[in-house]
């Protein structure tokens, strides 16, 4: 391997790693939104579900049903 083809890859390797680890730190920092937001997808999930029950003539029951931790 000659001396350029090994600066380039090692250039490479070295942008990759950083490119990892700048995606890791934004993954790990934003965890709580994540969970905010699947707290968002399951209240928005349990209200259609109770307008549903609403318009069949069911019984719009106030219990979670979901089975998802409230934090």
């Amino acid at each position: 391997m000659h001396k350029a083809e090994f600066e380039l890859s090692k250039l490479v390797m070295k942008s990759i790693l950083l490119i990892a680890l700048a995606t890791a730190a934004v993954l790990t920092s934003s965890c709580n939104t994540f969970i905010g937001m699947g707290r968002d997808m399951r209240l928005a999930g349990e209200g259609m579900e109770k307008t549903a029950n609403k318009a069949k003539g069911g019984e719009a029951s106030s219990s979670d049903t979901s089975g998802a931790p409230v934090y």
